[in-house]
């Protein structure tokens, strides 16, 4: 018995490490992606800067120019402010790194700025939400078909979050218990981690897999 607790344990431990390492690479991308960005909006700002000195001297031209650039940074602003900053913190980083492959997106989040649940756990559960459906429509060959919607609100005095994605392939099942086609060790523990927290809240979750799209409906008492 002793030696099942320790081998028992052993499994645990392996899981949590390549669970974390799979976090922490998928971190390091984020982090990444805000870097590229941030170089792309200090490229665009210095060729901005040379094209309006270029045209002080023709002030309808520099008019026209500045109204054309305020609409296309509307745009291009794509941050998600839900009301709540921690929220805001992962939602974004998420989104915006699904962007960065392209992949069509429409979000819309509002989320109470005082919440009883941890805003540790939400942000778990959003963040696992995201990775899944990015890592699914990345499996899919045809890349225009690729998308993920979020919606997060307040539906009856509960916090509700909706996450729908393409599917190019069946998701196999076990029971009522959808089973992760990639990496067991890391992505079928972030599903566990989902499960566990909707259940130490007394919420509900449903999984739906039709027509090629996975959708994820979760209900967290406020």
């Amino acid at each position: 018995m002793k030696l099942f607790d320790i081998l028992f344990g052993r499994a645990i431990d392996r899981r949590i490490a390549v669970y974390q390492n799979d976090l922490i690479a998928k971190h390091c991308e984020e982090v990444q992606n805000v870097y590229r960005t941030m170089r792309g909006w200090r490229h665009d700002y210095h060729n901005h800067i040379q094209a309006m000195l270029a045209l002080t001297d023709k002030p309808q031209q520099l008019r026209a120019y500045l109204l054309k650039l305020n609409s296309d940074l509307t745009t291009v602003d794509t941050v998600i402010k839900t009301g709540n900053v921690m929220v805001d913190a992962i939602l974004n980083s998420k989104l915006s790194l699904i962007q960065s492959h392209q992949i069509n997106l429409h979000a819309k989040a509002v989320v109470p700025s005082d919440l009883k649940i941890s805003e540790i756990d939400l942000c778990i559960v959003i963040g696992n939400l995201l990775d899944n459906a990015m890592e699914a429509c990345l499996k899919q060959e045809q890349e225009s078909e690729r998308f993920v919607r979020v919606y997060i609100g307040i539906l009856k005095k509960q916090l509700y979050i909706s996450v729908q994605n393409s599917s190019g392939q069946q998701i196999k099942k076990s029971g009522k218990t959808y089973i992760s086609t990639k990496n067991s060790e890391s992505h079928g523990f972030g599903l566990k981690r989902i499960d566990h927290i909707v259940a130490k809240y007394d919420g509900y979750i449903n999984r739906q897999n039709e027509e090629g799209i996975f959708a994820t409906e979760v209900l967290l008492p406020l």
